[in-house]
């Protein structure tokens, strides 16, 4: 069965400002890595991101048929290749090594064909937008979503990086136009010929035959608007006197198989990850050279109130808080932190200008783990990532 994670931050009524405020601040974060959203039904879809801008997507209801369709729009030579099938995938993702390894397959095997000459940039960045906007439209139809932030350390330089809000805002065009023509229905499902008698009766047979041809069940409503060569909006119009007296009906049918993948060779530890709270851009820009010198992961925030979404997203393995921050102190995020299950036995370290008696015992009291006096000193960050680490272990 399909579980929420109970534990992620979530947000009410993803609207299109809302995913724009959301991606607006991965932007801010130079975020790299997978923003996992889940729907209340469990449902996942992956974007993968560099620095804020997405690079690709997965996940939903159907991602192969998904990978499929798109290849077959955009990447008509590949699509009426051999290359096509499952076992060719399998094969040349076992022979293939991106540094985007941690991306998904589809995007493995799309800059495998990209170095091979067989396609062009411009075709990848089609059909990565294409699959983009697919994704976010199923996502702007779920009503609250829960998100969760996966880091990624890898040095992956994208042939392929969209800015969400356009994105976001031909969606919402899209979404507009699904919503305006009263379009009560999910284009992920399939339509089937439910009254075959009444239908036949009721049209001319070519038109039958057509009909009974391209409503067979085992496509999507996606799928029938790339077969006409059309967009869902209109090749669901089209079919709606037929929905709407009952000679058809839409049913849910399941993904098309995945290659399987072979099991990797065991990875090696993940390095850990470290955040840093502080209003202060240059403080986290240091902090950020620091940590990356020493193979640490690193995301660095700057607005405090946004601090404990962002830290319950990325689950960091330890965190540095600015004392001195507008609108909240690093004592009271602290303990707002330590009230959080997930941060009980997380190391804390509150960084200060004001490296007094006082300061050290208030900080004590309010659960962080140490004390660091600024200006940042190398040395005794790490020394301190050493010892906490260390000791969490």
């Amino acid at each position: 069965m399909l579980t929420r994670r109970s534990d992620a931050p979530f947000i009410r009524d993803f609207t299109p400002s809302k995913q724009v405020e959301l991606f607006e601040t991965l932007k801010q974060l130079r975020f790299n890595g997978q923003l996992i959203l889940t729907n209340s039904c469990g449902r996942k879809w992956i974007l993968h991101v560099h620095r804020g801008l997405i690079i690709y997507a997965t996940g939903g209801e159907h991602p192969v048929r998904r990978w499929r369709r798109n290849l077959a729009t955009h990447l008509p030579q590949i699509a009426s290749d051999r290359l096509l099938s499952n076992e060719s995938w399998e094969n040349q993702l076992a022979t293939t090594s991106i540094e985007g390894s941690s991306v998904c397959w589809q995007y493995q095997l799309l800059t495998s064909w990209l170095e091979r000459q067989q396609i062009t940039p411009e075709q990848m960045a089609r059909i990565a937008w294409s699959v983009i906007i697919e994704v976010l439209f199923d996502v702007t139809q779920a009503v609250q979503v829960a998100y969760e932030l996966k880091p990624s350390s890898s040095k992956l330089t994208p042939v392929v990086a969209i800015d969400a809000a356009q994105a976001i805002a031909e969606v919402e065009r899209l979404w507009q136009a699904w919503q305006a023509n009263r379009l009560n229905y999910s284009p992920n499902s399939a339509p089937v010929i439910k009254q075959s008698a009444e239908l036949q009766h009721g049209i001319s047979a070519p038109a039958y035959q057509a009909l009974s041809q391209l409503l067979d069940g085992q496509h999507t409503l996606r799928d029938i608007a790339t077969q006409m060569q059309r967009d869902v909006n209109s090749a669901l119009r089209s079919l709606l006197p037929y929905i709407q007296s009952g000679f058809v009906e839409l049913i849910n049918i399941p993904d098309l198989a995945a290659p399987v993948l072979s099991s990797p060779t065991p990875h090696e530890t993940q390095a850990p990850l470290i955040a840093c709270v502080d209003d202060s851009s240059w403080v986290c820009h240091i902090m950020e050279k620091v940590m990356t010198t020493a193979n640490y992961r690193f995301v660095g925030v700057n607005d405090a109130l946004r601090a404990i979404g962002v830290l319950l997203a990325i689950k960091p393995d330890l965190i540095f808080l600015d004392l001195m921050m507008p609108n909240i102190n690093g004592y009271e995020l602290c303990s707002r932190l330590r009230q959080l299950s997930c941060f009980q036995h997380t190391p804390i370290v509150i960084l200060t200008g004001n490296d007094g008696i006082i300061d050290r015992v208030r900080a004590k009291i309010v659960g962080s783990s140490d004390f660091l006096g600024k200006p940042i000193d190398p040395d005794r960050v790490l020394g301190a990532i050493h010892k906490h680490l260390k000791h969490s272990a």
